[in-house]
């Protein structure tokens, strides 16, 4: 059935009546001509199946079989005219016969907008003259057409021969279908592959499918939560559902994969399931070509959106279209999955698919409980009926298999998953069945194999219906790289790590807390439920700490640790943003942190939530430079809490700093030593380490008032490069900075500016490329030579900087609202000016040139990336040196710094 009348698609009619009147004394004129109809013809078919998708967003097979038909429809025109027109043949030999095959996604007649078409030309013998001038004519038209043509001219022998050495041309030989020419030959060599090449070969076509599959899914990131799926050959997406049809073909001969049922391979319920994922997927990808009017077949950020209002989806719930969008993918990737997972349970019952060679070889019996089996290396249930009859089991199969070591058996999964029912309000209230689930999470090891699992078959959130808003949510950002539910296993799973001790080196801190002992029921709980208040228009900590003081008992935990699971997803970003957005080396951080906190117990367990959290957001969210950052924090409010908050005392630190100096300088002359210990206010001494202060002290030596002292150097502990800066201070100077550093392409991450006694700036950053790494030592000499350039004036920061202040297309998409808040509680020195809004090369450089136009000193300048949003934290004063308490004053500057927000933000996306 197509979209729409198929005569408001092609007019095959009025195409065979112009082609009569073509002149056909002219070769070259009839073929012009022919085109010039063809092309008009397919625009217009095109744009009508387009027009009628767009009203019925959802109808894909309708579309893809109108695509296929408009297909069929060029090429039959380009076959007519080759054949009839430009080469005829009025008594053709034995030898010149031709067949016009479609293979491939073609064969199987679906189509996307921009799918390719994938043709075989079939003779009997060697190729002719003039089968070759009409292969060759109508190429040249269907290439004329625009289409993407994939083509082969082969006999009957080459089929067999090239399909038995090339998976690939077996698979597409698998799905041909005739279009035109000697049925006879098409129908010898249906014959012919069924019997010379398919026929025996089956479990050879199934291992080397299942091979190609795990290699793609490899290839498309190994799982199919992936924030920028790809449609077709991600996890879940449609060339997994045409592998199973493939396999189907070729093992049962099925000719529609509803036969399926009738084979018994599916439950009419789960192929229900199969044509509602097979519809979603093809109707995302029919309008994922439409919006990029290419082939495309990656939902990278920008297209989301646009494919999401394609197909009718809404802002609501305080969520974006494109997140309901991308949900219901995940949703329906999901079924893919369980599908693949039933149907290679049924070819491993007829043994058309073997185990994998190390499991035949090392095959143990493993011993399991009674009620259940082993059948081909799973964990199987020995009694249905037995099974249900307790609702315990359906949480018992999950703790067998984390005990055994063994994966579930589909049959057992589609067992659980088709009776999800019998988990009601009595079981999610038994103590029984709560310890059994915690457990899983506390017990084996390894509990993010049993969530996971668990999540897939529904039986989490049937458990713990709070969670089912969250499952297959997707975080629409840069920042984020799972949906939320596989974010709160990837949290759990770090946390089982640092228990197993994988992580000592790279995590002493945590791995210390670990060993030392904490409550891991608390701990387990508030992982699985932070940000179970996720997708809300409400902040989700706040919703997520109420969802937990319902939670948190019903899991058996009493008042005080289900008081301490709620503070913990209340308050599970505290540690986070004070490490990121806020300046540790004031004492006043520490210590306002300290008293959040309250106790070491609740520090330590905030301490490996946290790091749990950003190592679960995805790869390469975790490096050095948060966890310099985290264990500062975490050993510094440690210490207050256990010996008071006098041990944050400003002026102690000022005093063993300059110890420090003292001791690395051995080689000085007392004079200079003094000199550089007293040119230097105290804030200096407490906000850099020793090995700046040395370096400070080297560049300051002997500088004269216009020179420019620069250090660039790797602080690998921390993930990036530390420049350095000294020279004659002057308003506006940390701004120029901040665009030399804009101008090399660098992120900066950290930054703290000083004045000294006698007029000179000393300035330290903390930069990285834009993989989020320190330069490459081979890089810095350019690098030092740009900076110097640009504060000498040689290069015009204002001008340069436009150029590569761009906002990628990929990322334009994003909705940053900007805020901007006044802190004067946050220091005992400083105004903290925090700026949340999108990132952008230039940003950083504009804010600070801004401040300075308005006469605001900086003192340091803390930088949280989140994706594509930014959090800026200042530390300023007025010219006055006093902070900015007038509402007058915050607003004007807010209003100043929004402005310069805007301008940028509309620089950078021209």
């Amino acid at each position: 059935m197509l979209i729409c009348p198929a005569a408001r698609i092609f007019d095959a009619a009025a195409v065979a009546d112009l082609m009569e009147d073509f002149d056909r004394t002219d070769p070259a004129a009839f073929r012009k001509a022919l085109v010039g109809q063809l092309l008009q013809a397919r625009k217009a078919g095109m744009a009508t199946i387009a027009e009628a998708l767009r009203a019925r967003p959802l109808e894909a097979e309708a579309a893809k079989r109108s695509y296929t038909w408009l297909t069929d429809e060029l090429v039959l025109s380009a076959w007519r005219a080759a054949t009839e027109y430009l080469h005829p043949l009025s008594n053709p030999t034995d030898g010149e016969r031709l067949a016009l095959i479609a293979v491939g996604g073609y064969g199987r007649g679906e189509m996307a907008p921009y799918s390719d078409v994938d043709l075989l030309f079939l003779t009997p013998y060697k190729i002719t003259s003039w089968a070759e001038s009409v292969i060759e004519s109508m190429l040249y038209i269907l290439w004329d057409l625009r289409l993407k043509v994939g083509h082969s001219s082969r006999t009957i022998r080459d089929c067999i021969r090239l399909g038995g050495e090339d998976f690939t041309i077996r698979t597409a030989l698998l799905e041909h279908r005739l279009l035109a020419g000697d049925a006879a030959l098409a129908a010898d060599l249906s014959r012919r592959l069924n019997n010379d090449l398919f026929k025996g070969s089956e479990r050879e076509f199934v291992e080397a499918k299942l091979e190609e599959r795990d290699t793609r899914h490899e290839k498309q990131g190994g799982q199919r939560y992936m924030v920028e799926p790809n449609v077709k050959e991600g996890k879940g997406g449609l060339r997994d559902l045409q592998s199973l049809y493939w396999i189907a073909k070729y093992v049962h001969h099925v000719a529609h994969s509803s036969e399926l049922v009738r084979l018994g391979v599916f439950e009419p319920e789960e192929y229900e399931g199969f044509v509602k994922a097979e519809t979603f997927l093809w109707a995302t990808r029919c309008h994922l070509h439409l919006v990029s009017g290419r082939p495309q077949e990656q939902l990278t950020f920008d297209l989301q959106v646009e494919v999401a209002a394609a197909m009718g989806y809404q802002d609501t719930g305080g969520r974006r279209a494109v997140e309901h969008f991308m949900q219901d993918f995940f949703l329906h990737a999901t079924e893919v999955g369980d599908l693949t997972r039933i149907f290679l349970t049924a070819l491993e019952a007829d043994h058309t698919k073997g185990p994998a060679l190390l499991e035949r070889i090392f095959t143990r019996k493993t011993k399991v409980k009674t009620g259940y089996t082993v059948t081909h290396g799973r964990l199987a249930i020995a009694d249905e009926a037995a099974f249900l009859s307790d609702k315990l089991n359906m949480l018992r199969l999950f703790e067998e298999a984390l005990r055994s070591d063994l994966l579930i058996h589909p049959h057992a999964m589609r067992l659980v998953k088709s009776n999800l029912q019998l988990i009601d309000d009595g079981m999610r209230r038994d103590p029984a069945a709560n310890k059994l689930f915690l457990d899983l999470l506390l017990k084996h090891g390894n509990p993010e194999r049993a969530l996971r699992r668990m999540n897939e078959l529904g039986v989490l959130s049937a458990f713990i219906p709070e969670f089912a808003p969250i499952v297959a949510m997707m975080q629409f950002n840069m920042y984020h790289h799972y949906t939320v539910d596989e974010h709160t296993i990837q949290v759990i799973h770090h946390l089982a790590e640092i228990e197993r001790g994988e992580l000592g080196e790279e995590l002493p801190v945590s791995t210390e807390i670990i060993e030392k002992g904490i409550d891991r029921r608390v701990l387990y709980v508030a992982l699985l439920l932070h940000d179970i208040g996720k997708g809300r228009d409400e902040d989700h900590s706040i919703l997520g700490a109420r969802i937990a003081r319902i939670v948190a008992p019903r899991l058996g935990l009493n008042r005080k640790d289900s008081e301490t699971v709620e503070w913990l997803v209340r308050y599970h970003l505290l540690m986070s943003d004070m490490a990121q957005k806020r300046d540790i080396a004031d004492p006043r951080t520490v210590r306002d942190f300290a008293k959040a906190v309250k106790s070491v117990d609740r520090l330590n367990l905030l301490c490996v939530l946290t790091v749990c959290d950003i190592r679960g957001v995805g790869p390469g969210t975790w490096n050095n430079w948060k966890a310099a950052l985290l264990r500062a924090l975490y050993r510094q409010t440690r210490r207050a809490l256990e010996d008071g908050m006098e041990a944050l005392n400003r002026e102690n630190r000022g005093t063993e700093a300059k110890k420090h100096l003292r001791r690395a300088l051995t080689n000085w002359p007392p004079k200079d030593i003094k000199t550089e210990t007293g040119r230097h206010y105290p804030p200096y001494w407490q906000g850099l380490h020793i090995t700046a202060h040395v370096v400070f002290a080297n560049l300051l030596r002997g500088l004269e008032d216009d020179a420019i002292a620069i250090d660039v150097h790797p602080d690998e502990e921390r993930d990036a490069t530390r420049v350095c800066f000294a020279m004659a201070d002057h308003p506006g100077i940390f701004s120029r900075m901040c665009g030399a550093l804009s101008l090399v392409g660098a992120n900066v991450v950290d930054a703290r500016t000083f004045t000294t006694k006698d007029g000179f700036a000393t300035a330290a950053f903390w930069i990285q490329d834009a993989e989020g790494a320190p330069y490459e030592a081979s890089k810095l000499p350019r690098m030092r030579s740009m900076i110097h350039k640009t504060l000498m004036g040689e290069v015009v920061t204002g001008e340069a900087i436009k150029s590569r202040d761009k906002i990628k297309k990929r990322e334009r998409a994003f909705r940053v609202p900007t805020h901007i808040t006044f802190d004067n509680d946050g220091s005992e020195i400083y105004t903290i000016i925090e700026v949340d809004t999108r990132d952008r090369p230039g940003l950083l450089y504009d804010l600070t040139r801004t401040l300075a136009n308005n006469n605001v000193y900086i003192s340091s300048a803390v930088i949280a990336t989140y994706g594509e949003q930014v959090v800026d934290s200042f530390y300023v004063k007025d010219m006055f040196g006093l902070k900015f308490h007038a509402p007058s004053k915050q607003k004007a500057l807010e209003r100043k710094l929004r402005e310069a927000i805007e301008k940028g933000a509309e620089r950078a996306a021209s």
